[in-house]
């Protein structure tokens, strides 16, 4: 089965916003996928590219093919330098900075 990592259409008509999916290179272009790797949002400036790196170098490790415009978005988000850079997607996620804890807001006064 070839894989290729390439863009999903979705949002409304004239509105379209974009996952990075890895799906089979016969299936249609917003039919069946194997895994969301990331979304693409053109229509903010500047445009919004959110990428899970590790996703992204293990389906390159394992012989996906990226189309033209992928390609691009990997090379800014830094996945391609990474795949290009021989890590493992092991390596990656353990250099990944830690997620900032939630911050809840506490209503002031209440019962005591």
């Amino acid at each position: 089965m070839a894989v290729k990592l390439r863009l999903m259409r979705m949002g409304k008509k004239k509105q379209p916003t974009y996952r990075i999916v890895a799906a089979d290179a016969r299936s249609p272009r917003d039919g069946r996928f194997i895994e969301i790797v990331g979304t693409y949002n053109p229509r903010v400036q500047p445009s919004e590219i959110v990428v899970d790196n590790a996703k992204a170098v293990h389906w390159l490790r394992h012989g996906a093919q990226p189309s033209e415009r992928v390609q691009k978005l990997l090379e800014i988000t830094g996945a391609w330098s990474d795949f290009k850079a021989g890590k493992t997607p092991e390596e990656i996620k353990a250099a990944a900075p830690a997620p900032e804890p939630a911050v809840e807001a506490v209503a002031a006064g209440g019962n005591s």
